[in-house]
C-alpha cells in the first residue's frame, strides 16, 4: 500500500502541463510512465483476482491513460487497494512466470511504484526520495537475479549509471536502475 501512496502522492502533485514533459525513460513522457505503470498494476490486480488480462496494444503507453491522469490513477489505485485487502501473501497463484507466492509476484511491481514515482517526479520537476528500506528491499530482491534478466533490451533496467560522489541514497539507487540521477 505504501508504494501506491507514494506514487499517488506524486501523481497528485503533477501540474496538468507537466504530463507531456520528457521522462527519464528514453522516448517517454510522464504520461507514458503513468500509462505503463497503470497497465502493470491492472495486470497485477487481474492476477490477484484470478482474472485473465490481455496486454493492450497501443502506439505509446500514454494512449492507455483514459481521461484525466489523476482520475485514471485514482481508479486504478482504488481497485488495487481493494484487491490487496486481506490477501494472503503466502498463497500461490499462477503467473506468466509460473506458480509464485503473491509476495513474490508483488515484489517487482512494488519496486516499480517507487522507481516510476521518481521518473514522473523528475519529469515534473518534483523532488521524490525513495525510502532507505525500499532501496534495501530492491537490492535484496533484484541483485541475486542474472544480469541479463535485469538489464538490457528485455530487462527492467538499463546499464547501471555511476552516481556522483555526493549522491544521496535515492540518487545512488536511481543510478543503479540505469537512470541518470541528476
Amino acid at each position: 500500500m505504501r508504494g501506491l501512496d507514494v506514487f499517488g502522492g506524486v501523481v497528485d502533485r503533477v501540474e496538468d502541463g507537466a504530463w507531456s514533459a520528457s521522462a527519464p525513460c528514453e522516448g517517454w513522457t510522464a504520461l507514458d510512465v503513468l500509462g505503463h505503470l497503470g497497465s502493470a498494476i491492472q495486470f497485477g490486480v487481474a492476477v490477484l483476482q484470478g482474472e485473465a488480462f490481455g496486454w493492450p496494444t497501443v502506439d505509446r503507453p500514454a494512449d492507455l491513460v483514459v481521461g484525466e491522469p489523476k482520475a485514471y490513477w485514482a481508479t486504478i489505485s482504488t481497485r488495487a487497494r481493494s484487491a490487496l485487502e486481506g490477501v494472503d501473501l503466502r498463497a500461490e497463484v499462477d503467473t506468466p512466470l509460473g506458480k509464485r507466492t503473491v509476495a513474490e509476484g508483488l515484489a517487482f511491481p512494488a519496486i516499480d511504484l517507487f522507481v516510476h514515482a521518481w521518473d514522473i517526479g523528475r519529469a515534473a520537476d518534483l523532488l521524490v526520495e525513495v525510502p532507505d528500506d525500499v532501496i534495501e528491499f530492491s537490492h535484496a530482491y533484484i541483485d541475486p537475479m542474472p544480469t541479463e534478466v535485469v538489464r538490457g533490451p528485455n530487462g527492467a533496467f538499463g546499464p547501471e549509471i555511476e552516481p556522483p560522489d555526493d549522491a544521496t541514497p535515492t540518487e545512488s539507487f536511481i543510478g543503479w536502475t540505469g537512470r541518470n540521477p541528476r
